[in-house]
């Protein structure tokens, strides 16, 4: 086939739906149905579309494996006139099972291309489920010779370099690359790397959604082999995008279309929340959530984003007071209902807590109130929240944040029930500093209200449980500016409990929330999934023996920290 001087790929970044085999394929055939209006020659789809992505053991099972390879034949069969198709599917090949990308073309399977470097750390443990391909060569599309490298395969350089050694023009890489803080940086500086040694251009496709705890920002793009950006296409939304080729002395070159902008910071975690939270519900068939509304910042935010992730009509509140209760508490959450125009409950909790305790009297006679009826307290509110789940259907969510759940701060069965948190991976502080972005600005394609949508009093007043009376969070905890930057420090970081008393933390401080970090791993691995939003949340990234004595021998090592946190400490005092 001679080489075209002209070359037209559709993007397609779509949000896949695990396990969804002919949904997926729909999807699919209506992008081909697009991309062939649009005039493309080649539509290309993420890494493992067809399955959806991660489908982690659930490629194992050989009726799924069976039901992809005649999923993907219908496919090819179905969309034979038009552009020709690379498509993310597993295949099984001489008794291995690969992570592969399918190149479709005039009714049939034509050639596939398998994943090489299988990613086997953080949310990824691919070596589990798949073998290595070899070292690929690029595969003729359209005459225009095609290296695919998928995902993971342009983290090193060895499998660009052996695709360039080979004769690819253009390199394709279909991933599945999920969000957290760092992440988009990171994959545009991996990709700058792979174009710079390979002096070829490189389409990078992402996919977009929500999978469980991990969510996909999409952000799709295109680098010319002048590491100049052609193509940017949006995060956090789905798009196909034609993308226009020119055949120069200097090889391919992709015309500059849009870019969109990118967020950043507080706008991409929240957008993330929210598509996660979203895509929890809509794929798993739920018709709304419900939560408690305490008053407090936590429950607000994880408000805000239900209703931006699902609108009004399919969030529903319940306030859940005690005696405990203040009227602040009661005015305050009343308040950010209405601004989010959601349905608002209020249900006595002290009939059932006084029902408890009457049971309980005569087992606890001779004891003094503590914890227990604290936890009691807590528990009912879960009992009660469930309830209603049953009984209309919504799913609870919950509204604890790292903070608390790194080192505690939560009771099983009681505020940590639910089926999903979209706040699990922000830490304290960072649950503030979305609340104000989010009352200052409305996201794109969100469902609610514009202005402020917590009110400010939320914003301003000391975080509490409520559990008992004039109770604050920091009876029992570090101011949270504190508790976040000591648990920033063990657990995204790993730092030796020295460095972080070096950083101006008090030693019996840090000893104490590394001694609770330890201790709370029972309650986490109770705990409902949630969005992943930092480099190491907690499940996925982070797994600790529930069983662990260990513990660091600090005494030397903060001996001679000492000076340094001496000085740090000092100079805050300045």
């Amino acid at each position: 086939m001679t080489s075209p001087l002209s070359l037209k790929i559709a993007l397609a970044q779509l949000n896949p739906v695990v396990g969804d085999l002919k949904g997926n394929a729909e999807r699919a055939a209506a992008a081909h149905a697009r991309a062939k209006e649009l005039g493309a020659d080649v539509v290309v789809f993420s890494e493992l579309f067809l399955n959806g992505y991660p489908p982690e053991d659930l490629v194992l099972k050989p009726a799924f494996q069976q039901a992809t390879r005649a999923k993907l034949e219908w496919f090819a069969a179905e969309c034979a006139e038009g552009p020709a198709i690379l498509i993310g599917a597993i295949w099984a090949q001489e008794g291995k099972l690969y992570n592969a990308v399918a190149l479709l073309d005039g009714g049939r399977i034509q050639a596939t291309t398998l994943k090489v470097d299988l990613p086997n750390y953080g949310v990824f443990d691919e070596k589990r489920v798949f073998a290595s391909g070899p070292l690929p060569g690029p595969l003729n599309v359209r005459g225009v010779r095609m290296g695919v490298p998928i995902c993971e395969d342009i983290w090193g350089s060895e499998v660009v370099e052996t695709l360039a050694e080979t004769g690819a023009e253009i390199l394709i890489s279909p991933n599945g690359s999920p969000f957290d803080w760092p992440k988009p940086d990171a994959r545009m500086n991996v990709a700058v790397a792979r174009v710079t040694e390979s002096n070829l251009p490189l389409v990078y496709l992402n996919q977009i959604g929500g999978q469980d705890e991990l969510v996909f920002d999409g952000a799709s793009f295109v680098l010319n082999s002048d590491r100049s950006l052609a193509v940017q296409l949006p995060a956090w939304r789905e798009a196909i995008v034609l993308t226009e080729w020119t055949k120069t002395g200097d090889g391919w070159q992709c015309a500059r279309g849009d870019v969109s902008p990118i967020t950043e910071g507080c706008a991409s975690a929240y957008h993330a929340c929210v598509l996660g939270l979203g895509d929890y519900v809509r794929k798993n068939g739920f018709p709304g959530v419900v939560l408690g509304l305490s008053g407090g910042i936590d429950s607000a935010l994880v408000a805000a984003i239900a209703v931006d992730a699902l609108g009004a009509d399919r969030v529903h509140a319940v306030m859940l007071p005690s005696k405990y209760t203040s009227d602040e508490s009661l005015e305050d959450a009343a308040a950010c209902a209405k601004a989010l125009g959601i349905r608002y409950d209020k249900i006595s909790i002290e009939p059932t807590v006084a029902g408890l305790t009457w049971s309980l009297k005569d087992l606890f006679t001779g004891t003094n109130a503590d914890i227990t009826e604290e936890n009691m307290q807590s528990r009912v509110r879960g009992t009660i929240l469930m309830a209603v789940s049953n009984k209309f259907g919504g799913m609870v969510v919950t509204t604890g944040n790292k903070s608390e759940m790194s080192v505690g701060y939560a009771t099983l069965y009681g505020d940590m029930n639910g089926g999903f948190n979209p706040i699990k991976d922000l830490y304290k502080t960072e649950v503030y500093e979305l609340s104000r972005w989010r009352n200052a600005n409305k996201p794109e394609g969100a469902h609610g209200p514009a202005g402020i949508v917590i009110p400010e009093r939320i914003l301003t007043k000391a975080p509490t449980a409520e559990l008992r009376a004039n109770q604050t969070d920091q009876d029992s905890l570090p101011p949270y500016e504190e508790l976040d930057d000591i648990l920033t420090c063990l657990v995204e970081k790993e730092m030796p409990v020295a460095d972080v008393v070096a950083r101006g933390h008090a030693v019996e401080t840090v000893k104490k929330v590394e001694r609770l970090l330890y201790l709370a791993e029972y309650k986490r691995r109770q705990a409902a999934p949630g969005v992943k939003i930092s480099s190491r949340n907690f499940g996925r990234d982070r797994r600790y023996p529930i069983t662990n004595k260990f513990r660091e021998d600090v005494g030397q090592a903060v001996e001679k920290a000492a000076p340094v946190a001496k000085s740090a400490q000092a100079a805050k005092t300045t």
